[in-house]
């Protein structure tokens, strides 16, 4: 095949040449004093990537740092606030409940994101305060929405509610803001394979002081999970409760590299929001029966757009995308299966390389005879006007 794929999934996201090559590197003694200060400046920088708190890593995809979150903040059978934004924070409920913990699932409506006065007459109603605190999906990957973490930092506060603050940013790092410190979250998940531009197979957490300090008080039987011996370790190998997953660990420090030299945390984001404004511009002016699924702008989430297309053959239009024009969107997952479509625009991505697999996209849709009107020039208008407001 001439040329790359057209990657455009929610995650895995296209990798970098240098974070590419850092897997390349043959394998160190990551007992020696050397590797302990690679591993120590590197978690050092991603404190100050997170915002200034302490952080453990996971050989493990995200899942993995749901379940470390779960054992190290609860105690058994203790209830905690969820809502249920979407396919992946009604799993992480479906773990919480399968591991003897007792999720309080808040419905919210799939098109919009959670609602914080929800949030905050269920805290203001646990007069005994016996919620943990709550944990939110900033983006739900399912559906494209974005919660809006500080107005959920209100709701607690204004109910008066001691409870913990823990954020899902695994597909938010580093494509929206995730403002720990100023928001005085307790406790912020990542995983590799999403804005940090890396294969799957790592994830992370940043942890608050006031995370740590409950996390001595939890009685929950953890052993590889535990945060205990991971958090300011004395060996690299108390850091990962085992071997450490050395190869990822050269592709992290590639990719904190590779954001510091595109300008930083805040820049990584803007150029997703650009993205992100183009791309929902384009499916705006493809008309019906293609129609975003998040209703308010404020609520749509950097990494990806959902797109609703009810009445049209998606898996075929999907296949052709990817068989002939080599454009990779995906499939809509949980309720929305069937009747939706995602476009990741997150990772190592600009603006030619999200043109021309819109391009490519529209291509298959021509092909398939969808009625649509192009979106091409939406898009680059929206570009070129730095347009985020749509």
């Amino acid at each position: 095949m001439a040329g790359r794929d057209f990657v455009q999934l929610p995650g895995p996201t296209n990798i970098p040449d240098s974070i590419l090559e850092a897997f390349r590197r043959p394998p160190v003694d990551f007992g020696s004093p050397e590797f302990k200060d690679y591993v120590d400046d590197l978690f050092d920088d991603l404190t100050e990537l997170f915002g200034s708190y302490r952080v453990t890593a996971y050989p493990s995809v995200g899942h993995g740092s749901w379940e470390a979150t779960l054992v190290n903040l609860l105690q058994p059978g203790q209830r905690f606030v969820i809502p249920q934004a979407g396919l992946f924070s009604t799993r992480w409920s479906d773990m919480a409940e399968a591991m003897g913990f007792a999720p309080v699932r808040m419905p919210v409506d799939q098109r919009r994101a959670p609602d914080p006065a929800q949030i905050h007459d269920l805290l203001a109603a646990d007069t005994n305060h016996e919620l943990a605190g709550v944990f939110v999906a900033h983006t739900e990957t399912a559906t494209g929405t974005l919660a809006d973490l500080a107005a959920i930092r209100e709701a607690i506060d204004a109910a008066g509610h001691p409870g913990l603050f823990v954020v899902d940013a695994i597909a938010s790092m580093a494509t929206d803001p995730v403002p720990m410190a100023e928001l005085g979250i307790d406790v912020v998940l990542a995983a590799s394979q999403k804005g940090l531009m890396m294969p799957p197979g790592l994830s992370l957490a940043a942890v608050s002081e006031k995370a740590v300090t409950h996390n001595a008080t939890v009685t929950t039987p953890r052993y590889f999970w535990s945060w205990t011996e991971r958090i300011d370790p004395e060996f690299v190998y108390q850091r990962f409760c085992g071997t450490p997953p050395i190869q990822h660990l050269f592709a992290l420090r590639a990719s904190v590299d590779h954001i510091a030299a595109e300008g930083g945390i805040d820049a990584v984001t803007s150029r997703h929001k650009r993205l992100a404004t183009a791309t929902q511009a384009a499916v705006r002016a493809w008309g019906e029966p293609f129609e975003l699924n998040v209703i308010e702008p404020p609520e749509r989430a950097s990494a990806l757009t959902c797109v609703l297309a009810d009445g049209i053959d998606i898996g075929a239009l999907l296949t052709l995308a990817r068989e002939k024009y080599h454009v990779l969107v995906s499939g809509a997952m949980g309720d929305m299966a069937g009747r939706a479509f995602r476009i990741g625009h997150l990772g190592d991505l600009n603006e030619p390389m999200l043109l021309g697999a819109l391009a490519g996209f529209e291509c298959a849709m021509r092909d398939l005879k969808i009625p649509h009107t192009s979106g091409l020039q939406a898009a680059m208008e929206s570009l070129t006007t730095n347009d985020c407001t749509q």
